[in-house]
C-alpha cells in the first residue's frame, strides 16, 4: 500500500471534501481525485460515496481511516525515533484543562524551557473531553486532564488532588446545605467542563433543580460575576484565593467526595518515549512530588 496514497486519503477523510484536501496538500484536486482511485482500486474497494453535496466515507473507509491514522503516526514516530539524539529537542505538544494550566503549569513550563530550551513546547487549554480526544488521535503527546481516566489505551499518573469549594458574592451568608443555593443563578462554563458537571451532581444527588444558569468562557469572568452578586459557582481553591484575599468573594466549603478533584496526567501507552517527553515527565514528577 503506497504511503502517500494513504496520506491523501487520511487527508480527505479529515477535511470531508476532495477540495480542501487539495488546498491542505497543495495538490490540484484533480490530483487527490485521481490517488484516491489508485487506492481504491488497489483495496479493490470504493471507499468514499460520491454526491451533490460532496463526500462521505463508504463502511470501507471508514474501517481504513482508523488504520491509516496509526500507520501514518508509526511512520511519523519511526522519523523522530532514527533522527532522535539524547539530546531533547523538538516538538512537544500537551494538553491541560483551564485551571491546571492557569495555576500549576506556569513555574513547571518555564524550569523545563530554561533546562531544554530545543524542544518546542505548545500547550492546549481545553476541556477534559476535548483533550482526551486528541490525546487517543496522536495530535497530543501528553495532558493533564480530570481524573481517574479508565481507558484501555491510556496510561495515567496522579498530578494533584484539588479542593473545591462553592463561590459566592462577600457578602453572602454562610452555606449551611445545598438546599441553600437552590434559588441562586448558577454561573458556569460550557457542556464539557468538569466542574459544571461537578456542582450539577453535588445538587441533583440533593434533588436540588436549578432555577437559572449562565455560561462563560474564562474564570476570571465568572470570578467578576459572583463577585458582582450575579450568581454562584464551583472552582478550585486555588483559582479563587488571591480574589478571596481582597475581599472580593467568599469561599464555602462543601463536605464527602464533592469536594476533591484530582488532576492526572494522561499519555498513549504506545506513545514514542522521545528524549523531550521523558525529560518533560521526570521535571513533572519532581514538581508535583
Amino acid at each position: 500500500m503506497d504511503i502517500q496514497l494513504l496520506k491523501v486519503f487520511f487527508t480527505t477523510a479529515q477535511e470531508g471534501s476532495i477540495s480542501k484536501a487539495a488546498q491542505t496538500l497543495n495538490f490540484a484536486q484533480s490530483n487527490v481525485t485521481h490517488k484516491i482511485q489508485q487506492l481504491e482500486a488497489d483495496l479493490g474497494t470504493q471507499l468514499f460515496y460520491r454526491h451533490n453535496r460532496g463526500i462521505t466515507l463508504t463502511p470501507s473507509g471508514q474501517i481504513l481511516v482508523s488504520y491509516a491514522e496509526k500507520i501514518l503516526h508509526v511512520i511519523r514516530e519511526a522519523r523522530q525515533a532514527v533522527g532522535n539524539s539524547t539530546i531533547p529537542s523538538g516538538p512537544l505538544r500537551l494538553g491541560a484543562i483551564e485551571t491546571t494550566a492557569a495555576v500549576r503549569l506556569p513555574t513547571l513550563l518555564s524550569k523545563y524551557h530554561a533546562q531544554y530550551p530545543s524542544v518546542d513546547i505548545s500547550l492546549l487549554t481545553a476541556y477534559t473531553e476535548q483533550n482526551l480526544h486528541a490525546v487517543l488521535h496522536y495530535e497530543l503527546s501528553g495532558a493533564f486532564v480530570a481524573g481517574p481516566v479508565e481507558h484501555p489505551d491510556l496510561v495515567q499518573e496522579k498530578v494533584i488532588d484539588e479542593e473545591l469549594v462553592l463561590v459566592t458574592s462577600a457578602d453572602h451568608p454562610p452555606i449551611d446545605s445545598t438546599h441553600d443555593v437552590q434559588p441562586c443563578t448558577l454561573l458556569v462554563f460550557h457542556s464539557g467542563c468538569s466542574f459544571r458537571a461537578r456542582l450539577y451532581q453535588l445538587l441533583q444527588e440533593d434533588g436540588i433543580v436549578p432555577v437559572k444558569q449562565m455560561e462563560f468562557e474564562s474564570f476570571e469572568t465568572v470570578i467578576g460575576c459572583v463577585s458582582a452578586g450575579l450568581g454562584i459557582s464551583l472552582l478550585p481553591r486555588s483559582i479563587v484565593e488571591e480574589a478571596e484575599q481582597q475581599g472580593r468573594i467568599r469561599c464555602h466549603t462543601i463536605p464527602g467526595k464533592h469536594s476533591v478533584f484530582t488532576t492526572v496526567f494522561i499519555r498513549r501507552k504506545d506513545t514514542l518515549m522521545t528524549p523531550a517527553l521523558s525529560a518533560f515527565l521526570l521535571e513533572m514528577r519532581a514538581h508535583f512530588s
